[in-house]
């Protein structure tokens, strides 16, 4: 069972505060504060949360407080960790100087930016990105077949919670805005009757939630499973979304006051320098414990029980290896490709412009009031001596042929639409080749986007061919057999017989497998297995040719693809938007290239230690 228990699970108190005045600015949330300075300096108090890249912290200290020859210890830091579910009083202990460190996903960051900012001394630092989330999902009812079908539906999800910004990702995904939906506010995230699961398993007429791992787990019976009403499971629910594939949605992030960071930079340093050196240790130690067993994984996997609790934590190799596998590190490279990657369509400042639009537009703040991006010196001995993962190159994050596989055998079982997250047309003309940025931009601009936001999803670029032509020499060569019949007349419509028996030309799959056995073959200038072919070869070229333009449009924009996850495919004639055409008209409709975003399995991705 993988747990992501998110921000916000404790101080009950405070949440109905912050529930009952939904939409509200932060600021009034939270109360009033008085700002003071950061004086107690060591210990160093640090908020965690209950998350899986926060053992990564507990590793770099040897626990709650810093332990002899710890990464942190041997820093020369001297580091407390305390508690930061409850984000409302984690803002207060900051403002008011108990912590200089805020601990939450960049969308809460921006929720209290604004109250952050109002003083100069607390504006907010983001000094390191910890992970992306792996383990948090949008759960709907089975009439919800993919992200667009969300409009005018109920949506439950936490207030003030690490749901928010993934919401507003979908609901960009799909073209749908706030508005589209009805949000149906939960007080707690889990483990509670007002919680988003508990409110969707007792209410039909909530259509979807957000929710973490164990509840997903409970509500659906797993990540590709589907709701049998069995088992406590709701009928029908099943996984709209996931981080898993959403995988560029959630960024868990530390915070530091700019008083703080500008005075003690170099603890600050060497703070993330430690974090960044137990993320390359804990990814070491997974690897072990995964191929051979690790003693030394066990630890810490017992560590993480006995600060979470066995409540939260019930069992090590399920539960606790199950934090960890929702998170994804991103490490020493990731950082840098946040922080400094210029055009990085997942890098600091586009989750600042996400974060600050999400904050304002929703009413949580009044201002756009920016954070600031780490300065640290990424480059300096401190990182490079200490780290041994500095230089992660990059490689196909798909195996091609596992994934065109995968795709092509759920086409054929009729399964495609299980697996789609979204998915758009565009339109070609007879003969078209070329696939233009004048024409098509805005699409190549889309696919781009989705691709990174949906890392962990393939864009499958599928192309679809109008089935006219084969027609025509289907008919003309069972008639020149004498197989296929024709009565009636084109003004009453033709109807077809095929060796005495009804033959309906709009029955696309009959008709491909009546092609397929050859009983048409045979008969000089009409081959209607050799157009069919035809038409499946030409719809892989034109889905090529759209690729290859997405990639080039996407190099003109500083931005590199990853080839492996923009998958073509040809369908020929075998998904017809009308399987008849009667003009030109309703045949170009035929004539489209498709866009869609799917989940793949495990088998079809290539294991990387981060992703930046």
């Amino acid at each position: 069972m993988r747990i992501r228990i998110g921000l916000l699970v404790t101080g009950l108190a405070l949440l109905a505060t912050c529930i009952a005045m939904a939409e509200d600015n932060f600021q009034s949330i939270v109360g009033p504060v008085k700002v003071g300075a950061v004086t107690q300096l060591s210990p160093l108090e640090v908020p965690y949360i209950t998350w899986g890249g926060d053992v990564a912290t507990f590793h770099a200290n040897g626990g709650l407080t810093t332990k002899k020859d710890s990464i942190y210890n041997k820093l020369g830091l001297n580091i407390k960790l305390v508690p930061g579910d409850n984000f409302i009083q984690q803002v207060r202990d900051y403002m008011s100087g108990k912590t200089p460190f805020l601990r939450g996903t960049f969308h809460m960051i921006g929720l209290a930016s604004e109250m952050i900012a109002s003083d100069p001394r607390t504006k907010g630092v983001v000094i390191v990105q910890m992970t992306w989330s792996a383990g948090d999902h949008c759960v709907a009812r089975k009439e919800i077949k993919t992200v667009k079908d969300l409009k005018g539906k109920s949506v439950a999800l936490q207030k003030c919670g690490p749901h928010i910004g993934m919401l507003d990702d979908i609901l960009k995904t799909s073209g749908l805005g706030w508005d589209d939906i009805k949000v149906v506010w939960a007080d707690d995230l889990t483990a509670s009757p007002s919680s988003p699961a508990e409110m969707f398993r007792k209410n039909p007429s909530i259509d979807a939630c957000f929710v973490i791992s164990p509840d997903m787990i409970g509500l659906t019976g797993g990540l590709q499973n589907t709701g049998s009403g069995a088992e406590g499971t709701v009928a029908g629910a099943r996984v709209l979304v996931s981080t898993a594939e959403l995988s560029r949605s959630i960024a868990d992030v530390y915070v530091c006051r700019k008083d703080f960071y500008d005075q003690n930079r170099e603890t600050v340093s060497k703070f993330v320098a430690g974090y960044l050196k137990a993320c390359e240790d804990v990814i070491d130690l997974k690897k072990q414990y995964e191929a051979k067993g690790s003693q030394s994984y066990l630890d810490l996997l017992k560590m993480a029980q006995d600060i979470y609790g066995k409540q939260t934590i019930p069992t090590l190799e399920e539960d606790a290896h199950g934090l960890i596998c929702d998170c994804t590190f991103v490490g020493y490279p990731g950082n840098v490709a946040f922080f400094n990657q210029k055009d990085n369509m997942h890098g600091f400042e586009s989750f600042q412009k996400s974060a600050l639009d999400l904050a304002t537009s929703r009413g949580y703040a009044k201002v756009r009031s920016g954070l600031i991006p780490s300065g640290l010196e990424w480059n300096s001995s401190l990182f490079t001596d200490l780290l041994t993962k500095t230089q992660a190159g990059k490689k196909d994050k798909f195996r091609a042929e596992a994934v065109i596989d995968e795709i092509e055998s759920l086409s054929s079982g009729g399964k495609l639409d299980d697996r789609t997250i979204y998915s758009f047309t565009i339109n070609f003309k007879p003969n078209q080749s070329d696939f233009t940025v004048v024409e098509y931009g805005a699409d190549f601009q889309k696919v781009m986007e989705l691709a990174d936001k949906y890392g962990n999803a393939v864009v499958a670029i599928r192309g679809h061919a109008d089935p006219t032509k084969t027609l025509v020499d289907l008919i003309n060569a069972g008639m020149k057999k004498g197989i296929l019949v024709r009565s009636g007349s084109k003004s009453t419509g033709y109807k077809y017989s095929l060796n005495g028996k009804p033959l309906d030309l709009e029955a696309t799959k009959t008709i491909c497998e009546l092609i397929e056995k050859g009983e048409l073959d045979g008969v000089p200038e009409s081959n209607p297995r050799e157009v069919m072919q035809a038409a499946l070869n030409l719809s892989r070229k034109r889905a090529e040719a759209v690729r290859d333009s997405i990639i080039e449009y996407a190099k003109s924009k500083g931005v590199e693809i990853d080839k492996s996850q923009i998958q073509p495919l040809g369908v020929g004639i075998r998904e017809p938007f009308i399987a008849k055409p009667a003009n030109m008209a309703e045949a170009e409709q035929n004539m489209r290239v498709e866009f869609r975003i799917l989940r793949v399995t495990a088998e079809a991705m290539q294991q990387s230690d981060f992703d930046y």
